[in-house]
Formats: structure tokens, C-alpha cells, sequence
């Protein structure tokens, strides 16, 4: 059984350290080879090189993880409680 507190805030942190490492990358590549345009669509109120944009993408990112664990830990306990090993 997963621990839905554990799931949620590791996954959070993880998404918004990968938010962090896309805009390290973007600002240490040329704008060619980043990917500010799927970040924009991706993170609504996002803008690139900008301190809102910056602290919106980390918001949301940050909120799409526990999103993610919010769900998936449910349905995975489900699933082990019905069909996992004893």
C-alpha cells in the first residue's frame, strides 16, 4: 500500500525540480534547442524570462505533481488490495 502524503509531495517536488532543470537548460542552450513554446502550453500564465511566468510555471508544476500523486495512489491501493499478494 502506498502512503498518499509520501506519493503526492515526492512527486510534487520532483516535477518542480524538473520544472528547475528546464529552465536551467533553456537558459544555457541557444533558444533553438529549448522548449519555452511546450512550457507555455503546457503551464497557463507561464511566459518565458519573466518573474510571474517564473514563479507560476514552479506553482504549477509543483501543483501537477500532487495532482498526479492525488490520484494515482488510490487507484494503485485499489488495484493491490484486490489483486496484490498477501
Amino acid at each position: 500500500m502506498l502512503n498518499i502524503k509520501v506519493v503526492s509531495w515526492a512527486l510534487a517536488t520532483a516535477t518542480m525540480i524538473s520544472y528547475l532543470v528546464c529552465i536551467a537548460y533553456g537558459l544555457a542552450t541557444p533558444m533553438s534547442l529549448h522548449m519555452h513554446g511546450f512550457l507555455e502550453q503546457v503551464l497557463p500564465g507561464f511566459e518565458w524570462l519573466t518573474w510571474p511566468g517564473f514563479l507560476i510555471g514552479l506553482i504549477e508544476s509543483f501543483l501537477y505533481g500532487a495532482y498526479a500523486g492525488l490520484v494515482y495512489v488510490p487507484i494503485y491501493n485499489f488495484f493491490h488490495r484486490r489483486w496484490g499478494s498477501e
